[in-house]
């Protein structure tokens, strides 16, 4: 029996130019060489899953949902993208509106404890799903809910905290030095 590195050799050597065939004609030539080394990376960290009788369906499923993942993370890319130009829009349209509301939220958010901040940034600025967030913290999506629950009314009540902290501070008369107050 070969050994590890003689049967992912041959593996390769049999079904390189099938992988990239197939990949090219999905995605074109530019990715389909990023492609074949993936999914000859997975095929070499999974060598012992490789079915002997399929084993060109195996790289060729493998290739596939390593496209599907690279045209999900495209999806996502324009989306984040839309999304930043229709704030840079906003934001030139009117700065000054948003300037105060952005000032508040951040003010608040830095009184948070460090676990709320990346509760709320995670899906919020980040851009993870709520599934995607529930894994990096390492919980379910229901205890995730949970916590973003929480998150969200203790930024909340530091929003309103810092308010009210704006609004008596903006009612103080101004001092200018050696007149008194204005």
């Amino acid at each position: 029996m070969p050994n590890r590195h003689e049967r992912f050799t041959v593996l390769y050597n049999t079904y390189q130019a099938r992988v990239y065939g197939y990949a090219a004609g999905r995605a074109g030539h530019q990715l389909a060489e990023e492609v074949v080394s993936e999914t000859f990376l997975v095929a070499w960290r999974r060598l012992d899953d490789i079915p002997d009788q399929a084993q060109l369906q195996w790289l060729f499923r493998v290739a596939r949902n390593i496209l599907r993942d690279n045209v999900r993370q495209a999806a996502r890319r324009e989306s984040l993208e839309a999304e930043l130009r229709t704030w840079i829009t906003e934001a030139v349209a009117d700065v000054g509106e948003h300037a105060t509301e952005r000032l508040t939220v951040l003010r608040a958010l830095a009184t948070l404890s460090d676990d709320d901040k990346e509760i709320l940034t995670l899906t919020t600025w980040h851009g993870l799903s709520t599934a995607e967030a529930a894994q990096v913290l390492g919980c379910t999506r229901a205890a995730f809910f949970v916590r973003l629950h929480r998150a969200r009314r203790r930024l909340q009540s530091a929003i309103d905290a810092t308010d009210t902290a704006d609004t008596a501070a903006s009612r103080k008369p101004v001092t200018v030095p050696g007149r008194g107050p204005r």
